[in-house]
Parts: C-alpha cells; structure tokens; sequence
C-alpha cells in the first residue's frame, strides 16, 4: 500500500455512506494519532486500540449520527499532503478549513496535531488532511 493515511479516510468516508456503526482500520502510530484528534475535536464518538492477528494490531472506530436526523459528523474528509506531492505549511501562513468551522490535522516535529494548536506553538509541519 502506497498511502495509508489515505486508505484510513476512505474506510471512514466508506462506512459514514453506508450508515455503519463501527469501523475497523489496521493500525499505526500516526493513524492512532488522528483518531484520538477527531476524538478530541467531537467528530467520531468513541474508539478502541485493538490488538490481533497484525503486530500493529486495529483501530475501532465508532461513528458519532445525530440521533434525530441521522447526520454524521463527519461531512468530509480530505486527503491534502501525498506520496508523490508533500504539502508544508508555516505557522504564518496556516490553512483555515471551512472558514475557521473544521480543522486541518498536521504532522508537525512536535507530533500529530490540529491547525489551531499548531499555530498557538507557532510551528509547522505537514497537512496531512481536512476534516468538516
């Protein structure tokens, strides 16, 4: 596999079309990293470490549905930074998702991180994705 940040978004975009409730991703650090990030900023509802059949073990994801209307979310995710194109940013000039409403996720030299965190310790890194 070529991009596995971008497999993790698909088999979240994939799942959030097909109403499920659960998702399961094989795992890595940095993709552990995301999912406690969208954790964090209110976009999935909860998630599980799992250890298997893979040294690296899964991720469980369960997906955060309005409880009236059944909206996700999770509106879009994605994919900025590529194998073959890498995207960098400064803290000066930091990208804004949605006009300020969804979040830019970083890979930064102090770890995996969100757009508004990143420029309050006014560094920069890698745009890995957009999340909204």
């Amino acid at each position: 596999m070529t991009d596995p940040i971008a497999d993790y978004l698909t088999r979240l975009r994939n799942a959030i079309k097909a109403n499920h409730r659960v998702v399961e991703i094989p795992a890595s650090n940095l993709k552990k990293e995301i999912t406690k990030i969208l954790f964090e900023q209110g976009y999935i509802l909860n998630y599980k470490f799992v250890e298997g059949d893979t040294p690296a073990g899964a991720i469980k994801i369960a997906l955060k549905y309005d409880p009236v209307d059944r909206v996700n979310a999770i509106k879009d995710l994605k994919r900025v930074s590529r194998p073959g194109l890498r995207q960098y940013t400064g803290y000066k000039d930091m990208p804004r998702v949605l006009n300020g409403l969804g979040i830019a996720i970083l890979s930064t030299s102090k770890g995996v991180m969100t757009n508004k965190k990143a420029a309050d310790l006014k560094i920069g890194g890698e745009v890995l994705c957009y999340v909204y």
